[in-house]
């Protein structure tokens, strides 16, 4: 076992999160054992207790407790990326260069590891070098049971300058989904705040994001303004509505809770729009019945920015998922017939 180190963060280091800094520093302790360090408080920032997830910043001081050589660890290493896996998160790619690499992420599939994920996006990247040294990085997320475009970093430097352009905004990030209802008016924005719920559970299962009123956030600790644009693609009748979504910003469960609120919860969403109520035409639940899927249908449809090195306007586009793309067909609508942008047509 290593002793006691206090490490600074470099200039170059700056913004990424704790736990994928210190794996790249330390590459043989495992992602459990980065997380356990942290609820102990045995891994410090500055002399302050922090979670996995925390940013860090220039100059800061990284405590780090003793840790096991490299060899000692072999015991506990996960095992390298099945064929199957490798197979399929190569299948997602839809966009390759030097730079970076876009993925189409399937449902249910988990961007990062935790406590009792093994298997997730982060883990089987491996899979995608393609050649180069180095893996490629995550450098946003998307909820497990959200599908759709992920962009990934092929290297450190290229990280750094996409974590950038996600924290100001300068991409433009627009969602499918099915809804519940056809809201009014047909287009608009969504102003309300976020603050977080405890789950109900031992290991806080059940945990969510509730919704304020604007007014309400300063005064409530925890809460975080949040703001979401809508727009109805296509309505099928009353019952449900394909609507485009982009979060202005990007809170925890954002669009999910954000559309439930507003009483047209994203179809499939157990979590916000109600398990097992069932929207027959006249009702609120998230639950289509019949034919449609009970998986959530929310999509990363596409996502735009400037190519981190080259300077150019990317666009990538991500197709439907199979259980989205069937109930597409269920209510004839064609993803062919939008627009890129459905936004631009607001006047």
């Amino acid at each position: 076992m290593s002793g006691v180190q206090t490490l600074s963060v470099v200039e170059g280091d700056a913004g990424q999160r704790l736990d994928r800094w210190l794996r790249r520093q330390f590459p043989h302790v495992p992602q459990g054992r980065i997380e356990k360090m942290c609820r102990k408080g045995e891994l410090r920032v500055d002399g302050g207790r922090v979670k996995a997830s925390t940013r860090l910043e220039a100059g800061q001081q990284v405590r780090i407790p003793p840790l096991p050589e490299p060899g000692e660890a072999r015991v506990a290493e996960k095992p390298a990326v099945s064929d199957a896996d490798a197979k399929m998160i190569r299948a997602a790619v839809i966009y390759r260069d030097d730079h970076v690499i876009a993925l189409n992420k399937p449902p249910g599939l988990p961007v990062q590891g935790g406590s009792k994920l093994t298997r997730h996006v982060d883990g089987m990247a491996e899979a995608l070098r393609f050649g180069l040294e180095e893996k490629p990085r995550l450098v946003h997320r998307l909820d497990k049971d959200t599908s759709g475009v992920l962009i990934m970093a092929r290297t450190r430097a290229v990280a750094a300058s996409l974590t950038e352009a996600f924290r100001h905004r300068d991409t433009r990030k627009i969602y499918w989904a099915a809804i519940a209802g056809v809201p009014t008016p047909r287009a608009g924005t969504i102003k309300f705040g976020l603050v977080k719920a405890p789950g109900h559970g031992k290991g806080g299962e059940g945990e969510k994001m509730l919704c304020l009123h604007p007014g309400e956030v300063e005064r409530t600790e925890g809460a975080k303004h949040a703001t979401t644009d809508y727009i109805v693609i296509e309505p099928a009748g009353t019952r449900t509505a394909w609507v485009g979504l982009v979060p202005v910003t990007g809170r925890t469960h954002q669009l999910r809770a954000h559309m439930a609120e507003l009483g047209h919860p994203i179809v499939g969403d157990g979590k916000y729009g109600g398990s097992g109520q069932e929207n027959l035409g006249d009702g609120w639940g998230a639950q289509l019945g019949g034919e449609v899927s009970r998986k959530l249908h929310l999509h990363a449809r596409s996502l735009t920015l400037s190519h981190p090195v080259t300077g150019a306007r990317l666009h990538l586009t991500a197709p439907l998922p199979e259980h989205m793309a069937r109930t597409w067909e269920m209510f004839q609508w064609q993803p062919s017939d939008a627009p890129e942008d459905p936004f631009e047509e607001i006047v």
